[in-house]
């Protein structure tokens, strides 16, 4: 499923580039990715969709958002959300969120997608960056340089200093 977002990211550069889901299946499947892939691909994506209608209801002013995390909550992770993310993929999203280029809504859908990840354990660290960047891609925003590097650099070839 990840390389399939993958493509997804790097063809349509803009979540509203992107065309509807069925054509996005015809297009996927002529450049050789797996039917399974595909559905666990398109069923995410549509996922992320609902998460992004809903965000973008709070700019109405009849929506009632008492109930929207607010920029000095603190956000706890339940049990399940703790097992299925995993020690790496919690700091990293703390680091995102403390670094100032994650507010607590994105942080929300974030969380939420990496949820419906389908993964056998917890959810490889590769694998959230992949989402963070699909949360910003749906959204339209391109995180700075800094970030992005950090969202996009293998760091099993890093050396410590």
């Amino acid at each position: 499923m990840f390389e399939v977002l993958v493509f997804v990211y790097e063809n349509y550069w803009r979540g509203d580039a992107c065309p509807e889901l069925h054509q996005l299946e015809r297009k996927l499947s002529a450049h050789g990715f797996e039917p399974e892939e595909i559905r666990e691909a398109l069923v995410w994506l549509d996922g992320l969709n609902v998460a992004a209608e809903n965000i973008c209801v709070a700019d109405e002013p009849e929506v009632d958002w008492s109930s929207a995390p607010s920029q000095n909550s603190m956000r706890v992770f339940s049990v399940a959300e703790q097992d299925h993310l995993g020690a790496e993929c919690l700091g990293f999203i703390t680091f995102l969120e403390s670094s100032g280029v994650l507010p607590a809504a994105l942080r929300e859908i974030v969380v939420d997608r990496a949820m419906a990840a389908g993964t056998e354990g917890p959810v490889p660290l590769d694998a959230l960056k992949i989402i963070v960047l699909m949360v910003y891609w749906r959204f339209g925003h391109e995180p700075d340089a800094l970030i992005l590097d950090e969202l996009c650099d293998d760091t099993e070839d890093r050396v410590a200093h």
